[in-house]
């Protein structure tokens, strides 16, 4: 129910008091009262309507529920307080200190709200704007005095307000585009309705830049691209080595990692040696910058130097406009990983010897070098010298690329990895599968380490995955009638049925010993007799072991 209130004083006390309670819908200033009739609170009562007077007694007979007395006159206060019987007399110094407790929270509500780098908007419960913050005022363009004591879509034009949609339903609204400014910025605006003692008393608004959204979201996917391009996936933590000849193989790789140098990775297909490259760029000076990774066997030869080196506007016929950018230039400060570099036709070895050599490199179509910082790890499983032999690879380029060689030795070498290699591989594969295997029992763990295994780890993890798909759901252990392994792999693999390459390799290794045992162990003779150079003496008998 709506009160009825008289001010006696029209001073500065009476006038806060007046503005205070002019919109108020709990209470109706039905008198301001003043002998002073130019005084601040007796203008601003006429300009609203209200009836002023320099006597409290013309309303004597007028019924009130509230009297405020802001003379400060004890005298005024006792008299009223007398005559106004059934209404509340309250003092002006008491609420001078109210009006005052309210400022202050008026103030700390609006600091805060400043200080929110959201921009916000509060209409009242007619629909007229009665709060912005500075950072509306950033997001739209429009100040206090464009858009406050005025109806709530002047900042919008002729769209509909969320506010007057708020205030019309009493229901929150969210994600409403809209477009608001002179230059029409897109934004999403929020909107809750105020309640107050159980009546909607307004609406505020929240408001947030579309382009920032999209910017920041661009920025995101941006990071998470840069992301997945510049890291390497493995670390030499995800490396089993609990033999020897690993722990050898990790300290190499450890010592190439922060030496900057060309590396070369070496083994059979299988062995991991892009888990090698992963973690030697890992642990590198570099490992901030792009890991880029290139299968030279899987590109076709006649479009692999326009890949690495990228190719200028109108190189070739259908080459894209503007010429594109090559993988060295991609990689630039941090590494390239070159997978079956023997696979590498001869002239763009020539390509790549001149950036080891010179550091940088020329577009496909393009004359001007363009400089490079770019550390090269390669690998194969090729025999890079009977390449260098016939003629296939280039014999400088050779050299160039195995200054520091590193020789990762095949599975049926270190079969004690076997166990922690199933280990590490059913983990995997529980993952992938959704299956809670818990491991390789002993007997088939047994039978593992009797196999050749050609293929190598890639070998070990295609027995293990093929065996979890076809176990029950109720088993638990991999077991021996699970591997499921063929006759050609379940033996030893006599001589006479070794693959040319394995065969070569023995031959090759049977005349070393002989060439060297014929010379009493003098290695610069036995590689004369064997007309190679004693340092290429030295490399084979390193990848030989």
């Amino acid at each position: 129910m709506n009160k009825r209130l008289m001010i006696v004083g029209a001073g500065k006390g009476g006038t806060e008091v007046l503005k205070m309670l002019l919109d108020s819908p709990l209470v109706t200033v039905v008198a301001v009262i003043d002998p002073e009739a130019t005084a601040e609170g007796v203008q601003l009562a006429r300009n609203h309507g209200i009836m002023t007077a320099g006597d409290w007694r013309v309303c004597a007979d007028k019924r009130l529920d509230f009297v405020i007395e802001t003379t400060g006159r004890s005298e005024t206060f006792d008299e009223l307080k007398e005559h106004f019987a059934d209404a509340v007399v309250l003092p002006g110094e008491f609420i001078r200190i109210v009006v005052e407790r309210l400022k202050q929270n008026q103030q700390m509500l609006e600091a805060i709200i400043d200080c929110t780098s959201e921009a916000i908007s509060v209409a009242d419960h007619n629909g007229n704007t009665i709060l912005i913050n500075p950072s509306y005022t950033r997001l739209t363009g429009f100040k206090k005095e464009d858009v406050v004591d005025k109806p709530a879509t002047a900042d919008i034009g002729m769209q509909e307000s969320v506010h007057l949609k708020v205030l019309s339903t009493g229901q929150g609204v969210r994600d409403i585009r809209m477009q608001i400014g002179a230059t029409r910025r897109d934004i999403l605006v929020n909107a809750e309705p105020i309640i107050v003692e159980g009546k909607l008393r307004g609406s505020v608004g929240v408001i947030r830049d579309v382009s920032q959204i999209r910017a920041l979201r661009d920025e995101l996917q941006e990071a998470k691209t840069r992301i997945r391009n510049l890291e390497a996936k493995y670390q030499f933590a995800d490396i089993i080595a609990t033999s020897d000849k690993m722990r050898f193989v990790i300290e190499q790789a450890r010592l190439a990692a922060v030496t900057p140098v060309t590396v070369l990775i070496r083994g059979e297909s299988g062995t991991g040696k892009e888990l090698f490259a992963h973690a030697i760029h890992g642990e590198s000076p570099r490992k901030y910058k792009k890991f880029v990774r290139v299968n030279c066997a899987a590109i076709s030869p006649t479009l692999l130097e326009s890949e690495l080196f990228g190719y200028e506007d109108g190189a070739f016929s259908g080459a894209k406009r503007g010429g594109k950018v090559g993988y060295f230039e991609e990689a630039d400060g941090g590494s390239l990983f070159l997978d079956e570099i023997g696979e590498l036709p001869v002239d763009v070895q020539v390509k790549l010897l001149r950036v080891l050599q010179e550091h940088e490199i020329v577009r496909v179509g393009g004359t001007s070098a363009i400089p490079v910082d770019v550390r090269i790890i390669a690998a194969t499983n090729a025999d890079l010298e009977l390449k260098v032999a016939d003629g296939t690879f280039r014999e400088d380029l050779y050299y160039r690329i195995n200054r520091m060689p590193i020789h990762i030795p095949p599975l049926r070498d270190r079969l004690e990895e076997i166990e922690p290699l199933c280990e590490r591989i059913v983990r995997k594969l529980n993952q992938e599968y959704g299956r809670s295997v818990r491991g390789v029992n002993l007997e088939a763990t047994e039978l593992l380490k009797s196999q050749y295994w050609k293929g190598n780890v890639r070998e070990l993890e295609n027995v293990l995955g093929r065996a979890m798909i076809y176990m029950a759901s109720t088993e638990q252990w991999i077991a021996p009638h699970h591997l499921q392994l063929s006759p050609r792999v379940t033996s030893t693999r006599p001589t006479d049925a070794l693959s040319l390459h394995d065969a070569v390799a023995r031959y090759e290794r049977d005349l070393i010993e002989r060439a060297i045992e014929d010379a009493d162990g003098n290695k610069s003779e036995a590689a004369r007799r064997l007309h190679i150079s004693i340092r290429t003496l030295y490399n084979k008998l390193e990848r030989l072991q």
